[in-house]
């Protein structure tokens, strides 16, 4: 039986105008929108001590009440959630993850996790990480969707973990950011750390920050976008959307870290206003593909995850309305 437990947020002004369930998703990062919209119909996220609606928009100083139900001590529940498996042998399972899908259990958190789903579709997994993260050698973030590795053997887990921990392991993203890239390809070696006001946040901290590299090169050029292909040469939390940020070319619709949490048809022009239905509406990243020496047969594998339908749809609007600007 679980226990509940509270937190409270206050709202900064430059949250004021926000809806709501937006808001909570941008400021915890281990819960999906369907979880939080969930907690706000149960009346369980209460502002100022009022039950809101998920279309409330958070003002300056709102006092935000959620109770969260706290994590069980035991296994996770195996949950039938479909899963888009890339490659499946007796010691590895590769998925390609969609968006708005947590990796593990979290506080408050307990279901509809990509574990939840492996655990049903899965009976054995790697132990080396516990209970609540049986398999999980890497993350992705919630919304960044794309490939990612789990073992099914504690032997698998270790030399997979000891092959990140090497710096081994190859892994390339593809992303739209907003502005004309300038340069074809560049490196950026940038020490990462949590961001001194927002601790959901990640910064460029030249104090206490690990030494964090990413490479990337521009594959397209819209009038107001670009696509990059990213190869991180290290693992921190949100590097690349950290990394594009600092150089000015944050990922199109990434909640924390650019200045819209959509992408609308009058973002092509710079215009964000209107009633438009968002051509993506999370942060436009996607992990390509990842190459790894496969722990048994000893083999170098590639795995790759095309992409999601959101975000080829956001690359031909922008390919579209080039086009069209330039016959104008």
């Amino acid at each position: 039986m679980t226990q509940c437990e509270s937190t409270t947020l206050i709202v900064k002004h430059e949250f004021k105008g926000k809806r709501i369930d937006k808001y909570l998703v941008s400021r915890l990062q281990d819960f999906s929108r369907t979880f939080v919209q969930g907690l706000i119909n149960n009346g369980d996220i209460r502002v100022c001590d009022r039950v809101v609606k998920n279309s409330y928009e958070v003002q300056k100083n709102d006092v935000i009440t959620i109770i969260l139900p706290e994590l069980p001590d035991d296994d996770v529940e195996p949950e039938n959630i479909p899963l888009n498996v890339v490659y499946e042998d007796d010691h590895i399972l590769i998925i390609n993850k969609p968006p708005d899908m947590v990796v593990h259990p979290s506080r408050g958190h307990a279901r509809g996790t990509l574990v939840n789903a492996v655990k049903y579709y899965c009976d054995n997994l790697s132990g080396l990480n516990g209970n609540l993260r049986p398999g999980i050698v890497h993350r992705l973030d919630r919304d960044t969707t794309g490939v990612i590795i789990v073992a099914k053997t504690d032997f698998t887990h270790g030399a997979i973990a000891r092959q990140f921990e090497n710096r081994e392991v190859k892994k390339q993203y593809t992303a739209v950011v907003e502005g004309i890239v300038s340069f074809d390809s560049d490196l950026i070696d940038l020490p990462i750390g949590r961001d001194k006001r927002f601790r959901e946040k990640m910064a460029i901290r030249y104090d206490v920050g690990k030494r964090s590299i990413s490479e990337y090169k521009v594959k397209e050029r819209f009038l107001r976008h670009s696509v990059v292909h990213v190869y991180p040469k290290t693992g921190r939390t949100h590097q690349i959307r950290v990394h594009m940020k600092n150089i000015g070319h944050p990922v199109v619709a990434d909640q924390l870290y650019s200045n819209n949490d959509t992408f609308l048809p009058m973002n092509m022009d710079g215009d964000g206003t209107g009633e438009y239905k968002p051509i993506i509406a999370r942060q436009a990243l996607h992990a390509t593909r990842i190459e790894i020496m496969h722990p048994v047969s000893e083999k170098v594998m590639t795995f790759e995850a095309p992409l999601p339908d959101d975000m080829n749809n956001l690359i031909m609007a922008l390919r579209s309305h080039q086009e069209n600007s330039a016959v104008v």
